[in-house]
């Protein structure tokens, strides 16, 4: 019989160590590794955020409508290790970009199809879901500080290295004992039932929650893509890098464990506003004060500015949105909020950063106070 909270964790666990290794180094392997410019390996990884945005939004959501979640994982598992090794030998600006968007299409939309089988399963009772999430973190935290060690002795290509050894672990698991509604595939009154995404903006208050974490994830742009580089020009040792990145995810560890406890009472719009403030509070400190100190400092509002608005936007959904929605749903906000978002303010951020490194964090505060606006207005009337 399988532990459904143990599989969850252990699936969070092993995906967010890979995860660990693409969100903070990508952008500098590409840069160090393979001798691009910063404005070529932001180009790239931003045109690879737009296919990971139409791989989420579409072709997860339309594949969930005819195959289990476990066939969807390690599908796209065996297709994001396949793509990684052909990243070896390519050298050029073009065949770089190519993989890059083959990479996006598949690899990414792992994370859907876990936190689709997390809903499923937190919907069936006796799972929390910020317990199980934490585990995800933590394996962020161990694979951002083996990186910055590997890096520290065999340079960049170490990257490329630990992603396939993570892939190939991370498949190793999907092919173990899953929990059983995680292996029904849908029938045709499912499919009836789950329908277009149409259902989804029906629900009033589906937009305006969307298009808040939107806002508020994708103005990370900056810290994914720049804050490696940042931590660089500030002369700081590659071994420091990794330990400062994982303070963020440190304490969004802290908040993920006690989540389902932790403001439980609070509507999503309450904490969606408490992640906004965060946010902006955050990348203020990190453009007044561009000091390796104060970095650490702001470091602790990662909780806030992705951990808070994750969890609002998972409440929301497992609370307010009928069950056959959650796929799309999920689809949805991994393409839009956590992809479409990013590659935007991507070419933002590359664009402010070569006109000043700190004015590129200061102009997230571009979305973030925008999204508190929205909150402000409607979450009285709408009661979400």
């Amino acid at each position: 019989m399988v532990n459904n909270q143990r599989w969850l964790s252990q699936s969070f666990f092993v995906f967010f160590f890979t995860w660990g290794i693409f969100l903070p180094y990508w952008t500098g392997w590409l840069v160090q590794a393979k001798d691009l410019t910063v404005a070529d390996a932001s180009m790239i990884m931003a045109c690879g955020l737009v296919a990971r945005a139409v791989a989420t939004m579409f072709v997860f959501p339309f594949m969930s409508k005819f195959m289990s979640n476990k066939k969807i994982i390690i599908i796209f598992t065996i297709l994001a290790l396949l793509t990684a090794i052909i990243y070896i030998p390519a050298t050029s600006n073009m065949s770089l970009l190519l993989i890059t968007l083959l990479f996006s299409l598949v690899y990414p939309t792992l994370m859907p199809a876990i936190e689709s089988g997390a809903s499923t399963l937190v919907r069936q009772g006796k799972v929390h879901y910020g317990k199980s999430r934490s585990y995800g973190s933590i394996g962020f935290v161990i694979a951002v500080l083996i990186l910055s060690m590997l890096t520290g002795v065999w340079g960049e290509q170490a990257i490329l290295w630990s992603m396939i050894v993570g892939l190939i672990f991370l498949l190793v698991k999907q092919l173990m004992q899953t929990p059983p509604a995680l292996l029904v595939k849908p029938t045709l009154q499912d499919r009836k039932g789950k329908l277009s995404m149409k259902g989804l903006w029906k629900v009033k208050t589906f937009p305006i929650v969307l298009i808040v974490v939107f806002l508020l994830q994708g103005a990370h742009a900056a810290y994914y893509n720049y804050g490696y580089i940042y931590l660089q020009e500030l002369d700081v040792n590659p071994f420091y890098i990794g330990m400062i990145i994982n303070i963020a995810v440190i304490f969004e560890v802290l908040y993920f464990m006690k989540a389902d406890s932790f403001l439980s009472k609070w509507r999503p719009s309450s904490l969606l506003l408490l992640a906004g403030a965060g946010s902006t509070f955050r990348w203020m400190l990190i453009f007044l004060f561009p000091n390796v100190g104060i970095f650490i400092v702001s470091q602790a509002l990662h909780a806030l500015s992705f951990g808070v608005a994750h969890i609002a936007f998972i409440r929301y959904l497992t609370k307010s949105l009928p069950k056959e929605q959650i796929a799309n749903a999920q689809g949805i906000y991994s393409g839009l909020a956590l992809s479409l978002s990013t590659a935007i303010l991507t070419f933002v951020g590359g664009y402010l950063y070569e006109i000043e490194p700190g004015l590129s964090f200061l102009g997230m505060i571009l979305c973030t106070i925008p999204a508190m606006i929205i909150l402000l207005v409607t979450r009285r009337k709408l009661n979400y």
